[in-house]
Order: C-alpha cells, then structure tokens, then sequence
C-alpha cells in the first residue's frame, strides 16, 4: 500500500525516485534498490535524529546513520552500495539549491573484498553448447539461444527480449537494448549466425504453426526466441533450461545464464582482446565494472605459472 509521504525529507526522496524514473531513464530494479535504501534513510533520519528537512543533511547525521547500519550487521557491499544512494541523493539535492556541497562525498566508503566472477573454462563451455543436441525443434532453439549468449555476451533480460527484426545477417550482429535503453550493435560470430539461421528456418516456423497457435488464433510473435505456445522465451524459463542442459554436460559448479557471460569476457581478455573493446562488447558504462575480469584473468596465468615454471 502505498503512502503520502509526510515530511520534507520523504517528499524530496519521492521527486529524486521520478527523476531517476523519467530523466535518467533508470531500470526499474534500479529504483527499487535506491527506493529501499532511501526509506531506511528517511525512517532513521526522522526516528532517530528527528531530521525531516533534506536541508538539514549533513555529514554529521550521515555518518550516524552509516554507524548504525555497520553496528546493524550489515555486510561492508551493502554498506557501501548505501553509501553509493546517498552520495547520488545529495547530488541531487545540491542541484536543486536544497544542499551548498554534497556532504556524502566526504565519507569514507568500506573496504570490499572483490568476489572474482567464476566462469566455465573453454571444454565446459563446449560441453553446454552442445548439450541440447539438434533433434527437435526446442533442441534447435536451446542451441540457437546459448550459442549466441556465447558469442555475444549479452545479459540474459537483453537476449529474450531481442525481437526478429534485431539480427542482422549480412552485417553479422545483434542490436540489443541495454541498461538504461542504452543500444549497442554486438558481433554473433560464425558458428552463432549458424545456429540461428537454423532455428530461424526450420525450427522457428514450425514452433509458430503449432497446434496452440492454430486454436488459439495467436498473432505472430515478434520475438526472436518463442515457446511451444508461441510466446516470448522468459528470463527464468531460459534460467531452468541452462540449469538442465548443464546437469547433461556433467558441469558441476553453480551455473547460470550470467555465467555465460563472465566466460565470455574472460576468455576474450585470455585471448587478447583489449578492456575497452570488451567494455563496448558487454555494454558497461563504467569500465572499472570491466576490470574485474582482468583479475580472473591474471589469476589463470598465476596458476599457469605456479604450474609450469620450473623456479615457481
């Protein structure tokens, strides 16, 4: 159920969500998080320091409200993804004449301990890709799909929602909308441009001719990748398929569509692929969340050369 808010500080809260909402044109699992996080602010701002004025910030409160979240268990990641939400906050407000200078930047943000991505190696991925086999139609587009969430990196919302019109052949790439409705042109490679064209020819039609669609008289779908009900392939039915086929290539780590993604940066870096180059590819907008990958990287050759070197 959703409320009014009371004082000044909840109301500026609400306008900065619809900034982000209609100016920056952020995800909407993006205003979610800042929304949580800004409550928390708001009800301890207000019950604790008794602060309802966003003018009232300060560096002070800040830093009581940043004690109690550290004193409350919380994980220096989340601390520090709260630190994050004030500092873009009071940006804002130092914007709109609320604030004379952002006191968030003056903190000190948490140390973090960066979890390496973990990626299936070269023969693993090999194993997945040919998992589904080509016998059926599903088969056949199993094999399309993770082909080319292989070849291009692409996160999984952005491969289920690429529609017929977005590949295009003749220049071998994908347009796909990214964060922030951010397009980006991706390559597919050869042996992605082969799967689906397969798909595309054989299985595709026959999956939209089928019996349901025939009964229920269901338009044509625009979407790339469609279900025996000739709907639009889902984030977690794909989630459950790259779950099974990963059980039949005998691949016993964690497993997700996402970590498709990881090796696919990885073994670009492995392969000598520069950072800015694989920044484009993945569509970070901030190439210090590409880096990371430099790191699993750099791990490999250190366990390379603990392995091989004689004097190691």
């Amino acid at each position: 159920m959703t409320t009014t808010p009371t004082t000044p500080l909840a109301q500026a809260v609400e306008r900065f969500l619809r900034h982000l909402r209609l100016e920056r044109n952020m995800s909407s699992n993006t205003l979610v998080a800042y929304g949580r996080d800004l409550q928390r602010l708001v009800r301890y701002m207000d019950e604790q320091l008794g602060v309802d004025d966003p003018a009232d910030l300060d560096r002070d409160a800040l830093l009581e409200y940043l004690y109690d979240l550290r004193t409350g268990g919380l994980q220096a990641r989340s601390v520090a993804r709260h630190m994050s939400t004030l500092r873009t906050f009071c940006h804002y407000l130092v914007d709109r004449g609320v604030l004379e200078d952002n006191p968030a930047l003056l903190l000190e943000m948490p140390k973090l301990d960066h979890d390496l991505p973990d990626v299936l190696t070269p023969a693993e991925v090999e194993r997945l890709l040919e998992a589904p086999g080509m016998a059926t139609d599903r088969a056949v587009r199993d094999t399309a799909m993770l082909e080319l969430l292989y070849a291009t990196g692409l996160r999984v919302s952005e491969l289920v929602h690429l529609r017929l019109i977005d590949i295009d052949f003749d220049r071998g790439v994908v347009r796909c909308m990214g964060k922030g409705r951010k397009e980006r042109l991706v390559p597919i490679g050869d042996a992605a441009r082969e799967r689906l064209l397969t798909y595309l020819e054989k299985a595709r039609p026959q999956m939209a001719r089928g019996p349901a669609q025939r009964a229920r008289r269901l338009p044509t779908c625009p979407s790339l990748f469609i279900t025996a009900q000739c709907k639009p392939m889902t984030r977690q039915g794909f989630w459950k398929l790259v779950k099974r086929y990963a059980a039949v290539a005998c691949i016993d780590k964690p497993i997700s569509p996402h970590k498709l993604r990881h090796s696919f940066a990885t073994h670009l870096l492995a392969g000598g692929a520069d950072l800015r180059s694989v920044q484009a590819l993945l569509g970070h907008a901030d190439i210090g969340t590409t880096q990371i990958y430099t790191q699993v990287h750099r791990d490999r050759l250190r366990e390379i050369y603990d392995s091989y070197h004689p004097r190691a």
